[in-house]
């Protein structure tokens, strides 16, 4: 789903930024060939409800976002976000799957992936994210562990 997003962008970027501050494992990346790939997992009730609504998010103190952004390295040593396909699912530590659906967040200058998954109080998740910016080359698996707390 994209979403065009004017007014709000700011807002949207603001309020992710404090999310992914207030985040128990702050904003993470991997390189891979051009690309920086940066990811990171946190409690929805972080997003602020507007903003949530704006963007087709659920909120709720047992619901967890994951967003991703991919950026792709210029020849000038720059990074530009690009448009890529993300997958991804949530398992916790009796292997119960949750297959995540990821919205696409489009606000020019910034692309994110923002998928969602539910967990119970101080559960340990393992995520699995699979991230392919060219659709003629095989995705980017991309693999951790969290414990997340209700809010």
């Amino acid at each position: 789903m994209t979403i065009s997003i004017r007014r709000t962008g700011q807002t949207l970027l603001a309020s992710l930024a404090l999310a992914l501050s207030c985040a128990a494992s702050a904003a993470q990346f991997v390189e891979y060939d051009n690309y920086e790939i940066h990811y990171n997992a946190f409690n929805s009730s972080f997003v602020k409800p507007e903003i949530a609504q704006q963007n087709n998010l659920i909120r709720g103190k047992r619901r967890a976002l994951v967003n991703v952004s991919v950026l792709k390295k210029q020849d000038d040593g720059s990074l530009k976000a690009v448009n890529a396909l993300v997958s991804g699912k949530a398992t916790n530590l009796i292997s119960q799957e949750q297959q995540m659906k990821f919205n696409k967040i489009d606000e020019g200058k910034a692309i994110y992936y923002i998928g969602s998954f539910g967990f119970t109080d101080a559960q340990v998740m393992r995520i699995a994210l699979d991230i392919q910016p060219d659709p003629n080359k095989p995705a980017y698996t991309i693999n951790f562990e969290q414990k997340f707390y209700m809010d």
